[in-house]
């Protein structure tokens, strides 16, 4: 456990939310979550109060949509609605690169540099979200509005 919480990664998040005023407290999963329901699962709660960090490649600028793990984004109507020609999910390179982070614990912030963030405004209806942080194997709870101001994050509907 102290080897996971002292990964670089972790230790960017927990560094990032506390210069946002922000006192993470990470917790470490017995198992790596690959999914919304694995991480729900493992925290007791619902599917639809994981805030799951998806890295798109909106032409060819990296984009960070906190979508509820009980929805699937409409990459078409988010194309649309901010009108770029491609929104694609990015390949695995593509996420480390502009996170500094490995696909399955990306997390909202702790990032090498600001990535555009969109919110999920369906994150609205849980009083306590769940969040990777850092690693697939850590994730941190966050109130809707405060994920929203420690991202920096606009609230769209997502599908």
């Amino acid at each position: 456990m102290e080897r996971i919480t002292n990964h670089p990664a972790v230790l960017a998040v927990e560094k990032d939310l506390r210069s946002k005023g922000f006192q993470p407290r990470v917790v470490v999963l017995p198992e790596s979550a690959p999914t919304a329901q694995a991480a729900a699962d493992q925290v007791g709660c619902a599917v639809g109060a994981i805030a799951n960090s998806l890295i798109f490649d909106a032409d060819g600028a990296p984009l960070l949509v906190l979508t509820s793990g009980a929805h699937r984004v409409d990459t078409a109507k988010l194309a649309a609605d901010l009108g770029v020609t491609s929104l694609g999910r990015a390949t695995k390179e593509f996420v480390y690169e502009h996170t500094g982070q490995r696909i399955g614990g990306v997390a909202p912030v702790g990032h090498p540099a600001p990535v555009r963030t969109l919110v999920d405004a369906a994150l609205r209806e849980h009083p306590e979200v769940w969040a990777a942080a850092g690693h697939a194997h850590t994730v941190f709870a966050i109130t809707f509005d405060e994920l929203v101001r420690v991202t920096g994050g606009e609230v769209v509907a997502v599908n």
